[in-house]
């Protein structure tokens, strides 16, 4: 049986993440939510770590941008794939991306199409 890849999302809001889990679990992943950096933390440093964490760049306390570059500074979660998630131009988002050492982003509003292809180009990048 093969394991199915996990997926990170934090978003603050319900409709995004309710909207990227139904898209993600109809494309066979396992999908975790949060609802801001903090409560991410559970997952992240948790078992099972997810394969790849989607970031909204708004979030409440701490920016994504920020949370991602903190993560790809500690040794126990470089190596988790980080996506950036915003409404923000393309070239804002590849900005923030290259501030926060970022491996890439997903532009909002997105549809099912565009998150399945760029979550599953990262994942099969890992391998």
């Amino acid at each position: 049986m093969t394991v199915k890849p996990t997926i990170l999302i934090v978003d603050d809001s319900e409709l995004v993440l309710e909207m990227a889990r139904d898209f993600l679990e109809k494309a066979g992943y396992t999908v975790l939510t949060a609802a801001s950096g903090i409560e991410a933390n559970r997952y992240i440093f948790g078992t099972p770590r997810p394969d790849l964490i989607i970031l909204d760049v708004m979030l409440p306390m701490l920016d994504g941008n920020k949370k991602a570059k903190l993560l790809k500074e500690k040794d126990s979660s470089r190596d988790i794939p980080i996506y950036l998630l915003s409404s923000k131009s393309e070239d804002e988002l590849r900005s923030l991306m290259a501030e926060a050492g970022a491996d890439g982003f997903i532009r909002k509003p997105f549809t099912q199409a565009q998150i399945t292809s760029k979550v599953a180009e990262v994942l099969r990048k890992q391998r």
